[in-house]
């Protein structure tokens, strides 16, 4: 995502709850971008010069494509806790700040995202439609809006 050049809108920590048996909170930094979520092992602070940034490998990527919506928001305490629903099925559970308003962030991007998808959706259907009128200027093309 970053590679790409996308705009990073927020930056921060948030904790991710793990798929493993005890289900433990681990913090990951979040970066939000246009096209999705990417999650980095948190730096850890080691002596000698400065840690380079960890593998990609490390790097999980929750793209907009493949997620369909930020579910469950629960406050608790000095926590807000949400779940990132994937379009698999699989579900993501979050925490953080409450002031922070990690979730609604997401929860906003996710929904410009659609837009943008959908709003390109409709232009390439209007150009094939287009394409095809020049193609055969004899015959019409009846659309969804002039049948109704």
């Amino acid at each position: 995502m970053l590679e790409s050049g996308c705009k990073v809108l927020k930056e921060g920590v948030l904790e991710k709850r793990s798929d493993g048996l005890l289900q433990l909170w681990k913090k990951k930094r979040c970066i939000l971008t246009e096209e999705g979520l990417l999650l980095v092992p948190p730096k850890q602070p080691q002596p000698g010069p400065p840690a380079a940034e960890p593998p990609a490998a490390k790097i999980k990527e929750l793209h907009f494509s493949h997620m369909k919506t930020v579910d469950c928001v629960e406050r608790k305490g000095k926590y807000v806790y949400f779940t990132v629903v994937m379009a698999e099925g699989k579900e993501i559970d979050f925490r953080g700040p409450q002031e922070q308003g990690w979730n609604a962030e997401i929860t906003l991007q996710l929904v410009q995202y659609k837009n943008r998808q959908a709003i390109l959706a409709v232009k390439s259907t209007r150009q094939k439609q287009q394409h095809l009128v020049q193609q055969h200027p004899g015959h019409r093309l009846r659309s969804a809006s002039n049948s109704a």
